[in-house]
C-alpha cells in the first residue's frame, strides 16, 4: 500500500539489507502527456541577465501569482490573467537512468552558479538584485519587480523541475495561522509576540524529491508469545510474572512506496520543516515558472541521488514495521533482512511554505506554515521571567496544599485492612 512516512535513522538490529539498483524497465512510469500546441510565453526574457519577468498587458506593471484566484494578477491595476501553462500530470523518472544522464552532462558541461551570491541588474529600475545560493525567484529590493533566474531550471547539467503544487493558503490566512500559533506560546517573551512589527514574512517554494519504490524483502526472526505465571515469594505473597515463549519464523514481504518526500535544500530547521508533512504531492501539476511569479523559489542544493539516503532510511523503517506485523505475536525479534529494490523512481517538485523570521536578542527564530494544509511548525524563545513566575506560583500552591493537608489530617485515624489475594491463571497465546 503506498505510504509516505518520516525520515528516521536506519533501523537498529537490521542486517543484510542489500540495495540493487533498478534494471530494465524500472518503476512503472506514468505515460507522458500527449503533445499540446505550443503556448506563447508571456514572460519577458532578459537574455543579457538570464532572467524573466511578467509585465502586465493592461498597464505595464508586473504580474504575480495570486493564491486566492490561482491566476496571475497585476497589483497595480487589478488585471487578472489565466495561467497559460496546461495542467498536466507529473512524470515520474527512473532514478538510475536520470542520474546516469545527469552525471554524463556534468562531466562535459558546467552548470549555473547556485552557491554564493549571483547578482543581476533589474531590467525595470536598473538596481542590483542578489540571488543568494539556490534562490531562483525573488523581488527587486528597489522596485519590488518579481524576477526569476532563467538559467537554472532548464540548465542541461541540472535536474529539471517536474512539478509544482501551487500555494493554496494565502497571506491573510497564513498570518492568522501564525497569530494563533504565536498566541499559544505562553512562555514566549512579550517582545517576540510583537512579530508583526519585528518579523519578516515570505512565501517560498522549496525544492523536494518525492520517491517511489517497489521492494521485496526476505527475513528470519522469532515470534514471541507472552504468558503469565504466578508464584509465592519468600514472604508467602502471591506474585505474577510475564514470560515469553519464542518460536523461529521466516517469511517474505513486499512494500510499495509512493511520493516519499525529501527536502533538497540546506537548512538548519529540517526537523521543523519535516513536521509540516504530509504533503499532497499527488495534486502536483506540471511545472511552470508562472506559479513562482511574485514569490520566492529555490532550486535544489542536493540532487536526487544525494537526497536518496533520507528517503531510503524512511522506507527501511516501514519495511521493518511490515516484517514485524508479518511475524505477529506479542513480541518480535528480527535476525536478518534482505531487501531487493526492484524499482526506484523520483519526481522533482516545488512545494509551498510560508516563512516567518523574527530576530530576538540577535538570534533568528523561524516559524513555517505549510502553504497547502496550514500546518504550523516553528521555534520560539523562552521568557526567563515568565518561567520563574510560573515556578514560583507552583511552589506556593504545593506548599499551601501541604499545609492544608497537615492541618486537616495531622491527627488522622489509622486505617486497617485485611489481606487481598489475587488469583491468576497461565494464559498461552499462539
Amino acid at each position: 500500500m503506498p505510504m509516505a512516512g518520516r525520515p528516521v535513522s536506519p533501523p537498529m538490529g537490521v542486517v543484510g539489507v542489500s540495495f540493487t539498483p533498478p534494471t530494465g524497465g524500472g518503476a512503472p512510469q506514468q505515460a507522458a502527456p500527449k503533445p499540446t500546441a505550443p503556448q506563447p510565453d508571456r514572460a519577458m526574457l532578459h537574455s543579457t541577465e538570464h532572467t524573466r519577468t511578467y509585465p502586465c498587458s493592461a498597464c505595464g506593471g508586473q504580474l504575480m501569482f495570486d493564491i486566492a484566484s490561482q491566476k496571475l494578477r497585476c497589483p497595480s491595476c487589478g488585471n487578472y490573467t489565466e495561467i497559460e501553462a496546461p495542467r498536466q500530470p507529473v512524470i515520474t523518472r527512473d532514478l538510475r537512468e536520470a542520474m546516469g544522464e545527469l552525471r554524463a552532462l556534468q562531466a562535459t558541461t558546467s552548470g549555473p552558479q547556485v552557491t554564493g551570491n549571483h547578482e543581476i541588474k533589474c531590467q525595470n529600475c536598473g538596481g542590483t538584485t542578489s540571488f543568494v545560493g539556490s534562490l531562483t525567484a525573488t523581488k527587486c529590493p528597489y522596485c519590488a519587480t518579481p524576477i526569476q533566474r532563467d538559467d537554472v531550471h532548464n540548465a542541461p547539467a541540472r535536474l529539471p523541475v517536474d512539478g509544482v503544487v501551487p500555494f493554496r493558503v494565502d497571506e491573510k490566512n497564513a498570518r492568522q495561522l501564525v497569530e494563533k500559533w504565536v498566541s499559544g506560546r505562553w512562555f514566549a517573551p512579550s517582545q517576540f509576540k510583537k512579530y508583526k512589527r519585528v518579523g519578516s514574512f515570505a512565501s517560498v517554494y522549496h525544492a523536494y524529491f518525492a520517491y517511489d519504490a517497489d521492494t521485496y524483502t526476505w527475513y528470519q526472526g522469532e515470534r514471541g508469545i507472552e504468558y503469565t505465571e504466578t508464584y509465592r515469594d519468600d514472604d508467602g505473597d502471591l506474585q505474577t510474572i510475564t514470560r515469553v515463549q519464542w518460536y523461529p519464523v521466516q517469511g517474505e514481504v513486499a512494500n510499495q512506496f509512493a511520493d516519499v518526500p525529501v527536502l533538497a535544500n540546506d537548512t538548519a530547521d529540517r526537523g521543523r520543516i519535516k513536521a509540516l508533512e504530509p504533503w499532497p504531492i499527488v495534486e502536483a501539476t506540471s511545472y511552470s515558472p508562472e506559479y513562482a511569479a511574485g514569490h520566492l523559489a529555490r532550486t535544489y542544493d542536493h540532487d536526487a541521488e544525494e537526497s536518496l539516503p533520507e528517503a531510503r532510511a524512511e522506507m527501511e523503517q516501514e519495511i521493518e514495521h511490515t516484517v514485524r506485523r508479518d511475524i505477529g505475536g506479542d513480541q518480535q525479534r528480527i535476525h536478518s533482512l534482505n531487501s531487493n529494490w526492484n524499482a526506484l523512481a523520483y519526481k522533482h517538485v516545488l512545494l509551498p511554505i510560508w516563512l516567518l523570521t523574527v530576530i530576538y536578542m540577535n538570534q533568528p527564530f523561524n516559524v513555517y506554515i505549510n502553504g497547502l494544509t496550514g500546518q504550523v511548525s516553528g521555534a520560539r524563545p523562552w521568557s526567563k521571567i515568565k518561567i520563574a513566575i510560573a515556578v514560583t506560583v507552583v511552589l506556593i500552591l504545593v506548599i499551601a496544599a501541604v499545609v492544608l493537608f497537615m492541618k486537616f489530617h495531622g491527627h488522622g485515624h489509622a486505617v486497617h485492612s485485611g489481606p487481598t489475594v489475587y488469583h491468576s491463571h497461565p494464559t498461552h497465546r499462539r
